[in-house]
């Protein structure tokens, strides 16, 4: 039964799909870190979680471009060369001041930017809707490196 067969694969493929989806990240203080590359530096990117905390998924942007995805409770890396970086988040509103964070990277340098959220109420009293303000701001590494380490890792570079 040559279609059976094809059944049955279909349900492994279909259970092995959803069984990857929902496995957990390692943290981020059990997996390998390569070291900065000669020359480079690392910005690290991470987020708290948790049931308060929204589940919204924006772009994370250096100097305007994409760099990531900010997870819930998640954490990346990208290698960057040395040099000025406006990292920004993509937000419902415009930009305040003072909204997102500005850093100078040197050669072997490492930096922590954690991206921080804040709900807005849209609307009148009968109707509205709320929506997520991100914001993004430069952590001192001994402060951010131990809350970033048992974080869930997305990846880098």
């Amino acid at each position: 039964m040559p279609e059976m067969d094809s059944v049955h694969r279909w349900r492994g493929t279909a259970l092995l799909l959803i069984a990857t989806s929902c496995a957990q990240l390692p943290p981020t203080s059990s997996v390998p870190i390569p070291p900065v590359p000669a020359g480079g530096a690392r910005l690290w990117f991470y987020r708290d979680g948790g049931p308060r905390e929204t589940q919204e998924r924006p772009y994370l942007r250096l100097n305007g471009l994409i760099a990531g995805i900010s997870e819930p409770n998640g954490v990346f890396y990208r290698d960057v060369s040395p040099g000025h970086y406006a990292v920004t988040v993509d937000s419902y509103f415009g930009t305040y001041v003072n909204q997102f964070a500005d850093i100078d990277l040197a050669a072997g340098q490492e930096a922590y930017v954690k991206v921080l959220s804040q709900g807005q109420w849209l609307g009148g009293d009968v109707g509205g809707a709320d929506v997520e303000n991100f914001y993004t701001q430069v952590i001192p590494a001994e402060a951010a490196r131990a809350d970033a380490a048992r974080r869930p890792f997305y990846g880098g570079n």
